[in-house]
């Protein structure tokens, strides 16, 4: 064998145990450190080219009266607004108009969770034919649980009651 040929073997040994070896040190470091969370990016309905605190008026200022879609009728104490009790989005309102919620933490649910105990699609909330909310885990790691109650199949949601999803508490009121 010449010369040349086992340099030429011997460096791309060396390139490719260089290669094992950051690989190795990205595995061990993603494990310390977690995976990346970029940012709540909302880039659903406005093109994200406003700052989070008007998406965030701008969500709350819905109207509120609307009736669910799909012909039924809204109950008297039907609630019209989905709030966000605890978390790191205290304070976000969705008003209810029968369109299905979802929530976790990819960048396309209705209510995007920075939350490390949720699932990038954790659960979502519809309504019911018969005009009540239902709140569904879409087999999420961690669970929802609904007034302390981990969820297992859809159940219907009273109004007030605190649905938890890791840090965060969503409750359905009037």
């Amino acid at each position: 064998m010449s010369e040349l040929t086992l340099t030429v073997m011997r460096l791309g040994f060396l390139a490719v145990l260089w290669l094992f070896v950051i690989v190795a040190v990205q595995v061990i470091r993603s494990d310390l450190f977690g995976t990346r969370v970029t940012q709540r990016g909302a880039r659903r309905a406005d093109g994200g080219s406003r700052p989070p605190q008007q998406r965030q008026q701008q969500v709350q200022q819905q109207p509120r009266h609307q009736q669910p879609q799909g012909g039924g009728r809204q109950r008297r104490n039907a609630p019209t607004k989905l709030v966000v009790a605890e978390g790191s989005l205290a304070g976000t309102t969705v008003a209810l108009q029968g369109q299905t919620i979802t929530l976790g933490r990819a960048h396309d649910s209705t209510i995007v969770l920075d939350d490390d105990y949720a699932s990038s699609r954790h659960a979502r909330i519809y309504p019911d034919v018969d005009g009540q909310w239902i709140v569904e885990d879409l087999g999420s790691t961690n669970g929802t649980y609904l007034d302390r109650n981990r969820l297992t199949t859809p159940t219907p949601v009273p109004l007030g009651a605190p649905i938890r999803i890791g840090k965060t508490v969503i409750e359905l009121r009037k």
